[in-house]
């Protein structure tokens, strides 16, 4: 039987540990704020950001080794590179959510904040387990059909999440379209730049979208380098200043349903014609 190959090219060394440096810093960055802000909606990127570091030390331990790699290091790079993306899309996804809420503004939403998270990150579990599982089986196979049909399996994870995130940043870029025609009274008082991290989720997301629609797993600028950017992004403009969102709009929905329905007439506009 022919002994199939790990690796198609010689892991580097040097820019593996370039990336474990990188997301290690990042990652240790991340979690500071997340302790010290209390952001605990944050912990699937934080989990994503151990994974990246993980997984490149996977590949430190592999690239030591060529060309006789051992499967483990290999399985844990493989595996934690692969998934660490749909946490970090679960974070982005929350953060829509939020910043509904922050604005009171589920009459402009095409869902409601609650259902944004439900069917995104159930969407991003599924794309996540279809990608774990394909990876597992791709990390042990040791045959053609075995490697094709894990490759598959991957692809639709990938499809899977293409799809979710398209639908993501539509719905994202209708709220934001009618939020600016047509602001609640609790966006234009609110201090929080809401508008600027709707922006914020637009490029973090596009880069999580391009990663999935040309990842390959060993090229560091179409996959470390642009999960990097990521956590670079939402580390410069990062989201605990949404934090206490819900428990604020908690608050805001008070004084009984009678005040309720007066309030929502007085905030209702005609929002059918902005659509994009």
């Amino acid at each position: 039987m022919p002994t199939y190959i790990l690796y198609q090219y010689a892991p580097s060394l040097p820019a593996a540990i370039a990336a474990t440096v990188c997301f290690g810093l990042l990652t240790t960055s991340h979690a500071i704020h997340y302790c010290a802000q209390r952001t605990w909606f944050f912990t699937p990127f934080i989990i994503g950001g151990i994974f990246e570091t993980a997984g490149y030390i996977g590949r430190i331990i592999n690239s030591t080794q060529t060309p006789n790699w051992t499967t483990a290091p290999y399985i844990m790079q493989s595996l934690l590179l692969l998934v660490a993306p749909s946490l970090f899309a679960a974070s982005i996804y929350m953060i829509l959510a939020r910043i509904i809420r922050l604005t009171d503004g589920d009459t402009r939403s095409v869902l409601p904040a609650h259902w944004i998270t439900r069917v995104f990150v159930v969407g991003d579990v599924l794309a996540f387990l279809a990608q774990a599982g394909g990876g597992g089986l791709l990390a042990k196979s040791n045959s053609p059909t075995t490697i094709q049909t894990a490759n598959r399996i991957i692809i639709a994870g990938l499809g899977i999440q293409v799809v979710f995130f398209a639908a993501f940043i539509l719905v994202s870029a209708v709220f934001h379209q009618r939020m600016r025609y047509h602001p609640t009274r609790r966006a234009r008082r609110t201090r929080v730049p809401w508008n600027g991290l709707l922006w914020v989720l637009y490029l973090t997301n596009g880069l999580v979208l391009g990663r999935s629609v040309f990842r390959v797993v060993w090229l560091y600028v179409f996959d470390g380098a642009v999960m990097a950017l990521v956590m670079l992004v939402l580390l410069v403009w990062h989201p605990s200043r949404l934090r206490g969102v819900r428990r604020d709009y908690v608050r805001g929905q008070g004084g009984g349903k009678k005040r309720r329905r007066r309030r929502k007439r007085r905030e209702e506009v005609d929002v059918r014609g902005v659509w994009v």
